[in-house]
C-alpha cells in the first residue's frame, strides 16, 4: 500500500462520515448525494491503486 492510495482511502473514508452526519442532520439529499459520490471515487480509486492488483 503506498501513500497515496492510503489518503484516498481515508479521505473517502472521511467522506462516508459525513454522508451519516448529513443524513442524521436532515441536510439536502442533493448535497448528500454530491459528497457520497465524492465518497464512492475516493474509495474506488484508493482501492484501484493498491499494489496487490499486479
Amino acid at each position: 500500500m503506498n501513500g497515496l492510495s492510503t489518503v484516498l482511502i481515508v479521505v473517502g473514508l472521511f467522506f462516508v462520515g459525513g454522508v451519516i452526519s448529513f443524513v442524521k442532520q436532515k441536510m439536502p439529499k442533493s448535497l448528500i448525494v454530491l459528497l457520497s459520490a465524492a465518497a464512492a471515487m475516493c474509495l474506488v480509486a484508493g482501492v484501484l491503486r493498491l499494489e496487490v492488483w499486479n
